[in-house]
């Protein structure tokens, strides 16, 4: 795994804004995993919900975000619910 990539992916996704709290994905806590190699890039996130009707619209955010990552030849975002999120998740202010 390239760690620099590792962390620029990570930056990237502090880009996508939740609309409904204001802050950003990672802080959010709603990404589980970020993997790369070569020029791939998985992210594994959540919703606060599983009904959120924004999932959508957040998975697609942060699939751009990354793509737009330099080093990045492709981008995966999962959604999953396993485990379910919760506010302890979130990074202090």
């Amino acid at each position: 795994m390239d760690r620099g990539l590792r962390d620029r992916v990570e930056q990237a996704l502090t880009s996508v804004i939740d609309p409904e709290t204001g802050r950003d994905l990672v802080a959010m806590g709603l990404i589980y995993g970020i993997r790369t190699e070569g020029g791939l890039a998985e992210v594994e996130m959540t919703t606060t919900t599983r009904g959120c009707p924004l999932s959508e619209m957040l998975r697609l955010g942060a699939e751009a975000a990354v793509a737009g990552v330099p080093g990045v030849a492709r981008a995966e975002v999962r959604l999953t619910w396993d485990p379910p999120w919760t506010p302890e998740r979130m990074r202090p202010l």
